[in-house]
C-alpha cells in the first residue's frame, strides 16, 4: 500500500509540473524573443519597460533571415518570435514539421515592387529582370503584386504559393530571379526591379508609398504576428508580450515614425 501511495505522490507532483508547464513556458520570467531589425525588434524594445511592469524581462535576439528564428522557437531555443505572417509560418510548419502558432497580430508592412531605372512599372523593356523573393509565400505573394497591375496573369489567379513556372501570360517576357528576401534591397541596383518585403525595405530607405512602383494594398491578409509554440498561445508572459505591443504606446510610435505608410498597424 505504501509503495502504491509513494506511486500516487510522484504520479501527482508530474501531473503539477505539466500542468504549470502547459500555462508557462519562460525561465525566470525571461521572456526570449527573436525578430528582424525593423519595425519588429524596435518595437520590441519600446515595451521592455511595459513588460518589466508586468513582471517579466524581455530579451531581444535579432535574426537577419526568415530561416533561422522559426528553428530557434522550434528548439526551445527562444520563447517567440515576431517577423513573419501566418501564411509563411503556416507553409514552413508544412514544410519542415514544425508546430508554430500565431499568438497574436499586430500590423502590416505593404510589400512593394522598387526600380532604380524606371518610374512607372509600365516603363519596363522587353525581357526585364524582376527579382522576388525565393521563400514559397513570398515568392507567390510577389506574382500576385505583380499580377495585380497586370504584369503577368497566373494559372491560378488566388494561389500564394504560385511560383514563376504557373505564369500563363507575361506579356513583356520578364524574367524572374529569385533572391533571399534579405539581400533583394542589396542587388536592386543590379536588376530592372525587385519585390521587397516591408522589413528589408525600410532599413534600406525604401518607403512603399513614396518609391513603389507598386503596392500591396491595405487589406493584405499578410499581418505579422508573434509567433510561438503550439499551446503556448495563452502563457501569461505571451498575453503580456500582445498586450504591450498592441498599446496606445506602439500606435503613437508608428504614427510618428511611419508617417507614409509603410507600416499599418492592425489592432
Amino acid at each position: 500500500m505504501k509503495k502504491i501511495l509513494s506511486i500516487l505522490a510522484v504520479l501527482l507532483v508530474c501531473f503539477v509540473l505539466l500542468a504549470n508547464g502547459s500555462q508557462e513556458t519562460v525561465e525566470n520570467n525571461v521572456i526570449k524573443v527573436g525578430a528582424t531589425p525593423e519595425p519588429h525588434a524596435e518595437m520590441l524594445k519600446l515595451v521592455v519597460d511595459n513588460m518589466a511592469e508586468a513582471g517579466y524581462e524581455l530579451k531581444i535576439i535579432e535574426f537577419t533571415d526568415y530561416v533561422t528564428p522559426n528553428q530557434a522557437l522550434e528548439d526551445g531555443d527562444i520563447d517567440a518570435n515576431f517577423f513573419q505572417h501566418v501564411p509563411y509560418m503556416e507553409s514552413f510548419n508544412s514544410e519542415h514539421g514544425f508546430h508554430l502558432a500565431s499568438a497574436g497580430g499586430i500590423h502590416i508592412e505593404p510589400l512593394a515592387l522598387y526600380s532604380k531605372t524606371v518610374s512607372s512599372y509600365e516603363d519596363f523593356e522587353d525581357g526585364a529582370t524582376i527579382a522576388i523573393p525565393n521563400d514559397p509565400t513570398n515568392e507567390g505573394r510577389a506574382l500576385l503584386l505583380l499580377q495585380s497591375a497586370g504584369l503577368i496573369t497566373l494559372k491560378d489567379k488566388n494561389n500564394l504559393e504560385s511560383i514563376p513556372m504557373d505564369i500563363v501570360d507575361n506579356p513583356k517576357n520578364l524574367k524572374f530571379t529569385e533572391i533571399e528576401a534579405a539581400t533583394l534591397p542589396r542587388i536592386l541596383e543590379e536588376v530592372d526591379g525587385a519585390v521587397i518585403n516591408g522589413n528589408y525595405a525600410i532599413p534600406a530607405g525604401l518607403i512603399a508609398t513614396r518609391d513603389g512602383l507598386l503596392v500591396e494594398g491595405a487589406d493584405s491578409p499578410y499581418v505579422n504576428i508573434v509567433t510561438v509554440k503550439e499551446g503556448h498561445e495563452n502563457d501569461p508572459g505571451i498575453k503580456a508580450l500582445i498586450a504591450a505591443l498592441q498599446s496606445d504606446e506602439i500606435k503613437q510610435w508608428v504614427a510618428e515614425t511611419y508617417k507614409n505608410g509603410e507600416v499599418v498597424l492592425t489592432f
